[in-house]
C-alpha cells in the first residue's frame, strides 16, 4: 500500500492460509548494497550518532487517519497518521504510515527490477494479496529479513527526518496471506527488526492489527502503541487494551459499531469514524467522526 503520490488504507484482514511451494534464491550482498543507493530506501543514520528517545503518542486523545491524502489537522486531533511520503502534521503527534510486509502497488517494478528475490512466491508466481494489489515480501529467512529491514530501515529513517514522532508497519500479519509460505514466527521475527529499527530512529513503533500476537498484558515484539481497524467487529479490542492501555486508536468504518465503540470506550480511549476510502475532507464520501 502506500506508494509514493498514491497513499491508500489497507483494510482488516481475516487469516488466510494454502500450500506453498519454493521460492527463489537471494544474493544478501547485492541486495544491501543496492537498498543503500536507491529510491524506496531513503538513507540511514551515520552509525556514530546518539539514538534519539522515542516520545511515545498522548493516549485517550482524538485521533485521525489520512492515508488518503493529507489535510488540515482537525481541531479535535492530538494524533494524526499520514503515509511515509507526506509532511509530518504540525501541531500533533505525527504517526508515520510504513508498509513494512507487503509492497506498494506503484513500486512493484522496482521490486521486480531490484530484489525479485525478496518477493514471496510459490512455483515462481508471486504471492499477492486477495484484497489489494500488493505482493508479499519474504521474511522467511534471516538473510532476507535483513535485506528487508535495510530497505524499510531506510524509509523509517525519512520519517523520523520529516518530524514525524511514531510509525507503525502495515501488514503484520501477511503470513496469514502467504499461502502456506510464512509462519507467524517469521513476521514476528521481522517485526522485531523494525520495532529495533524504529527505536534507533528515536520513533515509536506502533502495532498495526493482528490481535492474535498478544498474549495477556505484554506487549509483542516491543511495540509501544497500537492502530487497530474494526476491533469492536472482532471482538478484539479488549487484547489490545490490556498490552497497551489508553495508546490504542481505534478506527471504525460502520457507523452502528462505531457508536457501539463509543459507549463501550469511548470515554477512555480514541475511537474514531472513518469513511472506508480516507478521502480528503472536503471530497465526496469523506467522514470523520470521534468520541
Amino acid at each position: 500500500m502506500n506508494g509514493p503520490g498514491t497513499p491508500r488504507r489497507r483494510s482488516r484482514i481475516r487469516a488466510i492460509g494454502q500450500a506453498g511451494g519454493a521460492v527463489v534464491g537471494i544474493s544478501l550482498l547485492g541486495v544491501l548494497l543496492s537498498a543503500a543507493s536507491t529510491r524506496p530506501a531513503v538513507g540511514t543514520r551515520s552509525a556514530a550518532s546518539t539514538t534519539p528517545a522515542a516520545q511515545l503518542p498522548p493516549g485517550n486523545v482524538g485521533f485521525d487517519l489520512q492515508l488518503g491524502g493529507s489535510y488540515a489537522v482537525p481541531a479535535d486531533a492530538g494524533v494524526v497518521e499520514r503515509d511515509r511520503t507526506s509532511v509530518a502534521p504540525a501541531g500533533a503527534y505525527g504517526v508515520c504510515y510504513v508498509n513494512g510486509f507487503q509492497t506498494q502497488d506503484s513500486e512493484i517494478s522496482w521490486w521486480r527490477r531490484r530484489h525479485p528475490e525478496l518477493l514471496l512466491k510459490v512455483k515462481g508466481r508471486e504471492v499477492r494479496d486477495p484484497n489489494w494489489p500488493e505482493t508479499v515480501l519474504d521474511v522467511s529467512t534471516a538473510a532476507r529479513r535483513k535485506a528487508l529491514a535495510s530497505i524499510v530501515g531506510g524509509w523509517i529513517d525519512g520519517c523520523a527526518r520529516k518530524g514525524f514522532r511514531g510509525v507503525e508497519f502495515d501488514n503484520l500479519d501477511s503470513w496469514t496471506r502467504s499461502r502456506g509460505r510464512l509462519t507467524r514466527s517469521d513476521s514476528e521475527a521481522m517485526g522485531r527488526l523494525l520495532v529495533a529499527r524504529a527505536h534507533r530512529a528515536g520513533l515509536a513503533a506502533g502495532q498495526k492489527n493482528a490481535a492474535e500476537l498478544i498474549r495477556g498484558a505484554k506487549r509483542p515484539l516491543g511495540f509501544d502503541f497500537a492502530v487497530v481497524e474494526e476491533c469492536q467487529q472482532y471482538a478484539e479490542c479488549g487484547r489490545y487494551t490490556r498490552a497497551y492501555g489508553d495508546r490504542v486508536f481505534e478506527v471504525e468504518y460502520d457507523r452502528a459499531r462505531f457508536k457501539a465503540a463509543c459507549a463501550a470506550r469511548g470515554a477512555t480511549l480514541s475511537v474514531l469514524l472513518r469513511d472506508r476510502d480516507l478521502v480528503r475532507e472536503g471530497e465526496p464520501g469523506y467522514v470523520r467522526e470521534s468520541c
